[in-house]
């Protein structure tokens, strides 16, 4: 994976791509075995293998966005919704003045529970992707053997993402930091502190690279549901 697109303005400007994509990641705690950058380069990794498959504008991703439900662990920085709704409107703004009508919000964070409404008010103009029913079908097309609910952070599925598009940033100790979430009704209320020690919410013990390729094949083949409105061909 490319650490940042390497586009010249001569490259946009010669595409002239009425379609561009943000990954939108976090800077949060993911237990021992996993960096506090896992979410950015996870939708990083997704964003561009969207972007390449369907020649759209592959952008720089957000690094920072709501994590306060990690605030208990060093290392995770927040920026408020509001702030989160102020960068995605702007940065899509921009994007209309320069051509790029449509904007593909690609999340890695499932805490940003705000962009579906950004999403939701552009009319049209955004789409939200993976939505949790394209992450829970790509893991089942991949095999990954637990779901949404009892692997929802820093477990199988995103070590299996890591270890496919970015093993160099993996810890040796991931099989041994399984955490079983239990109960989540309070998270967003509490944090993941109160039920976590570690800040790993599942199983990375599970985790495999064929597996997280297995996902990205899954996650760019559901995006191809989107291409209608996003006025985009095959």
């Amino acid at each position: 994976m490319t650490p940042l697109p390497p586009d010249t303005t001569a490259d946009v400007r010669d595409r002239a791509p009425g379609v561009a994509v943000l990954p939108v990641g976090s800077l949060e705690q993911h237990g021992p075995h996993l960096p506090l950058t896992t979410d950015t380069l996870i939708a990083s990794a997704v964003a561009e293998r969207i972007a390449a498959e369907h020649r759209f504008w592959l952008l720089p991703p957000v690094t920072i966005s709501c994590s306060h439900e990690h605030a208990a662990w060093p290392g995770t920085v927040s920026i408020s919704a509001t702030t989160l709704i102020a960068v995605v409107e702007d940065i899509a703004a921009s994007l209309r003045s320069s051509g790029a009508g449509k904007l593909v919000l690609v999340n890695g964070h499932g805490g940003n529970h705000v962009l579906a409404n950004v999403v939701q008010q552009a009319r049209g103009a955004m789409v939200l992707f993976p939505s949790y029913g394209e992450w829970q079908a790509a893991r089942a097309a991949a095999g990954v053997t637990t779901t949404n609910d009892e692997d929802m952070h820093a477990g199988e599925l995103e070590t299996s993402l890591l270890l496919a598009t970015s093993p160099e940033v993996v810890r040796p100790d991931y099989a041994a930091a399984d955490s079983a979430p239990g109960d989540l009704r309070h998270l967003l209320s509490l944090g993941l502190a109160p039920y976590s020690k570690s800040g790993v919410a599942g199983h990375p013990s599970r985790a495999s690279a064929d597996k997280g390729r297995a996902v990205l094949d899954a996650l760019a083949g559901s995006f191809r549901a989107h291409l209608p409105v996003l006025g985009a061909g095959e």
